[in-house]
């Protein structure tokens, strides 16, 4: 009996949290921000969903957007593989937020990269 009760208990304590995770929709694309570190150099790039684009030395490949549901100016969540010419393998993989750029940043000595908003035309 302890044993459900304590079960009951953890389910209560999750409902709540669970019931205010947000829904998400997918985007068509985004509009990613680039900045060379070495010249100052500021680019926005608008790239569709599983689509790539180049910045610089870097080859950007969106693989989803999310924004809130019904809200496409919302926050924007992001799914990036960033890999360099020239470099094996990835030097980025995973999800950017736009309202916390530094949250899962891209670490690279010349070039930033991140996500401004979702698109969806």
């Amino acid at each position: 009996m302890k044993h459900l009760l304590a079960a009951l208990s953890m389910l209560a304590l999750a409902l709540p949290v669970a019931a205010q995770q947000p829904e998400t929709a997918n985007a068509s694309g985004a509009v990613l921000r680039g900045l060379d570190t070495f010249n100052g150099h500021v680019t926005d790039m608008n790239v569709a969903a599983g689509q790539s684009v180049q910045f610089g030395r870097l080859n950007i490949v969106l693989r989803e957007c999310r924004y809130p549901a019904g809200n496409p100016a919302g926050d924007a969540y992001a799914s990036l593989e960033i890999s360099q010419q020239g470099r094996e393998g990835v030097i980025f993989s995973g999800w950017m937020i736009a309202s916390a750029p530094a949250l899962s940043a891209m670490e690279h000595p010349r070039y930033d990269v991140w996500v401004l908003r979702c698109t969806t035309e």
